[in-house]
């Protein structure tokens, strides 16, 4: 294990997560749909939990939290291009900011939920403290990443299909099944069409 990388995808994690609470406060601002608002609220919530479990790891394993990497540095300004582009949707007005707030948030979920995979590998190689601190908070967080993720990618998919005027699933199937693996949000998208 290359502790320096480690510590690198850890600090690129917690920059993650708290450039996430910004993506999901920008997003609220853009959702229309009542249940997505919802939904995101929810995920709000789980994201600044989140940054409290990863700084606690932080704290165990006796890592700098402020620590300035270039890695840092490259997520700050993807999340902060996440936000800009939301903001920039909601000018224009109309429906379009939720559509672009979705796309948003599933590609800042598609790392999140990267990054929680690579924690939970770095996990299962390790041994003592570290993987124990690190294996703890992988199962704390990693079912909700990946709800997150399958969620909204299945709100994306069929706010478009609504804005395309083709029949929709409201909330999508992803949502109404409480997917949480890959599998799982390929047979709900596969199931949609029973659902209309």
């Amino acid at each position: 294990m290359k502790k320096d990388q480690l510590n690198e995808l850890l600090i690129q994690s917690l920059e993650h997560e708290k450039g996430g609470v910004k993506v999901y406060e920008t997003a609220l601002q853009c959702a229309v749909n009542e249940d997505l608002k919802k939904e995101w609220g929810e995920y709000l919530e789980q994201t600044r939990n989140h940054v409290r479990i990863l700084e606690n790891v932080f704290s165990d394993l006796d890592l700098d939290v402020n620590k300035k990497t270039t890695g840092r540095q490259v997520i700050t300004a993807l999340g902060g291009a996440l936000v800009e582009a939301m903001k920039m949707a909601k000018t224009a007005g109309g429906d379009a900011a939720q559509l672009v707030a979705c796309e948003c948030v599933v590609i800042a979920e598609t790392k999140d939920h990267l990054n929680w995979e690579l924690i939970g590998e770095c996990a299962k190689a390790m041994k003592g403290k570290e993987a124990k601190t690190l294996k703890a908070a992988y199962d704390e967080i990693e079912d909700q990443e990946d709800e997150h993720l399958y969620h909204t990618k299945g709100w994306c998919r069929e706010l478009w299909m609504d804005s395309l005027g083709l029949e929709a699933v409201l909330p999508p199937p992803e949502e109404q099944k409480h997917v949480k693996t890959a599998i799982g949000a390929a047979r709900a998208e596969k199931a949609r069409k029973s659902l209309m």
